[in-house]
C-alpha cells in the first residue's frame, strides 16, 4: 500500500475516533443519569443508626445543556426510588453561561424539588452560581418548598431514638465560612454531618465532625486515561476531585454532579444521584 494511502487511513481513522468521542463527551453521557452507591464505615457514629441512607444531589445546573426540567424530575424520581432517609443538595442549583445552557428560574426548580420523599427532610447550602445570581432569592425558593437551607449553622436530627446534626458551611468563594460559629450550636456530644459546597475548606474541619460532604468540583467533568482529571476547580488539584477521602481519620465525600458549568462536556464522569449507606 502506498504511503500516501496508509497516511489517509489514518487521518480517516483518528477523524471518525475524534468524531466519536467528541458525540460522546458533548452529547451522549452529559445526557445519562446513573445512581452511585457507597457504604461508609464511620468511627464517630451512633450503632442504632446502622444503614441510614443519604442521597445527595449537588451541581444540578438545571439549565445547562441535556439537563433541564425533564432531567430534573428524572433526578428526583431516581431519588425516591432508593428510599432515602436524608437528602442533601449541596449547591449550584443554577447555571451561568454555559454553552448551549438556557436559564431557568430557580422557582420552578424548586417546585420539582419540591416532590422529594425523605423522612429526615431534606437540608440544603447554596454555591457559588447560586450566589454569583441571586442567593436570597433562591434561599426563598428552596425554603417555599420545605427544604431547610443552612449557612453557617446547625440543624438538629431525631433517628431511631438516637439524635445527630446536620451542620451547613456557606460557600467558600462567594460567602464566609464559619466551621467554628456552626459546631458552637451543635448542643451535645451527637455524631456531625457536615455539609458544604465547597470541598476544600475539609482540612479545616474538626475531628468533631463525623462526616463532610460537598460537591462543586464535578468530578473535573473530563477523566481521561492516565492524565486523569485535568481541570478541578479546587486549590487541591485532584485531592478532593470526586468520591470518598479520608485523611488521618477524617471523612470526606464529594459528589461528582449533574449538570455541567462552562463547556457542556462530561467524560468518563457521568451525572449521578449518589446514595451513602452508613456504618
Amino acid at each position: 500500500m502506498p504511503r500516501s494511502r496508509r497516511l489517509r487511513n489514518a487521518l480517516l481513522v483518528f477523524s471518525l475516533v475524534f468524531l466519536a468521542l467528541g458525540l460522546w463527551a458533548f452529547w451522549i453521557e452529559p445526557a445519562w443519569l446513573t445512581t452511585h452507591n457507597f457504604t461508609v464505615q464511620l468511627p464517630q457514629w451512633w450503632p442504632e443508626h446502622q444503614g441510614l441512607k443519604i442521597a445527595i444531589l449537588t451541581d444540578l445546573h438545571v439549565g445547562s445543556p441535556h439537563n433541564g426540567i425533564k432531567k430534573l424530575n428524572q433526578v428526583v424520581a431516581r431519588t425516591n426510588n432508593e428510599h432515602p432517609d436524608l437528602v442533601v443538595i449541596l449547591g449550584d442549583l443554577v447555571i451561568q453561561e454555559v454553552v448551549g445552557g438556557q436559564f431557568i428560574e430557580p422557582e420552578p426548580i424548586a417546585e420539582v424539588l419540591k416532590r422529594l420523599e425523605a423522612p429526615l427532610g431534606v437540608i440544603a447550602v447554596l454555591g457559588n452560581h447560586d450566589w454569583w445570581y441571586d442567593g436570597p432569592g433562591i434561599e426563598k425558593a428552596l425554603r417555599g418548598a420545605g427544604i431547610v437551607v443552612l449557612e453557617n449553622n446547625a440543624h438538629f436530627v431525631q433517628y431511631r431514638g438516637k439524635s445527630f446534626w446536620v451542620v451547613g458551611i456557606a460557600d467558600l468563594w462567594t460567602r464566609k465560612p464559619d466551621v467554628e460559629s456552626a459546631l458552637h450550636q451543635v448542643e451535645s456530644n451527637d455524631p456531625v454531618l457536615l455539609i458544604t459546597h465547597n470541598p476544600d475548606i475539609f482540612p479545616d474541619v474538626p475531628r468533631r465532625v463525623s462526616l463532610t460532604l460537598a460537591g462543586h468540583t464535578h468530578g473535573g467533568q473530563v477523566n481521561l486515561p492516565v492524565a486523569g482529571r485535568l481541570v478541578v476547580p479546587s486549590k487541591y488539584g485532584q485531592r478532593y476531585a470526586i468520591g470518598h477521602i479520608v485523611e488521618d481519620g477524617w471523612h470526606l465525600f464529594v459528589g461528582g454532579g449533574v449538570g455541567t458549568s462552562i463547556l457542556p462536556v462530561r467524560f468518563r464522569v457521568p451525572p449521578e444521584v449518589v446514595i451513602i449507606t452508613l456504618k
